[in-house]
């Protein structure tokens, strides 16, 4: 049974909101992770091929395709996105019809699995494999958004009156400024690892 917040304005917005959040993420993310595929693809095929996203010694693709986090359960990451991506931009189209509580159950079960794993590249990233791939790290946004919202939406209709439903609604009030928080730590993190080589551009 889901419930009305005490703060109703915040959470009807989010409602209205979410489908095109998770649409939008669903689509940037299958654009990136498609690509990563195609970019893949042809470095396996072509070892002289420069991927369109290595750019310098840190923001390159091509030493993050060639490790083997890059293929963690035997093929490529970027084919567990397309499917994921997909999959997200459906629900985002489901949406609008009141989703049943077993396809947004199994959305935030899947989107806190990738929650995990975005969180488990990054810091294989920064610190094993020592570059960054931008295609990835726009993956990282939007699976750490999506996973946001959809959190916040599943609290919201499930959370029980108490302290943690006020401290939900606070949330809900600025429920912006935790993705944009974590964009912040992310960056502070890029920034600290490799401030030896961002210097030599100054």
């Amino acid at each position: 049974m889901t419930r009305t917040s005490s703060l109703p304005l915040q959470p009807v917005l989010l409602a209205r909101t979410l489908p095109l959040i998770l649409g939008l993420c669903g689509a940037i993310g299958l654009a990136a992770a498609f690509t990563l595929t195609v970019e893949k693809f042809e470095l396996a095929t072509n070892p002289d091929y420069t991927p369109t996203c290595s750019i310098n010694p840190i923001v390159n693709c091509g030493s993050v395709m060639d490790t083997p986090q890059a293929s963690v359960f035997g093929f490529p990451n970027s084919l567990l996105g397309i499917a994921g991506f997909a999959a997200l931009l459906a629900v985002a189209v489901l949406m609008g019809r009141r989703p049943t509580l077993w396809v947004m159950a199994g959305l935030q079960i899947g989107l806190t699995a990738a929650a995990v794993f975005v969180h488990w590249l990054i810091v294989q990233s920064l610190y094993r494999i020592d570059a960054l791939c931008p295609y990835c790290m726009a993956v990282w946004v939007v699976v750490v958004v999506a996973f946001w919202y959809i959190s916040l939406r599943n609290a919201d209709h499930y959370c029980p009156p108490g302290p943690l439903r006020r401290a939900l609604d606070v949330v809900l009030t600025v429920h912006a400024l935790g993705p944009v928080l974590w964009m912040l730590a992310v960056i502070a993190l890029i920034t600290e690892r490799f401030w030896w080589y961002w210097s030599t551009l100054m």
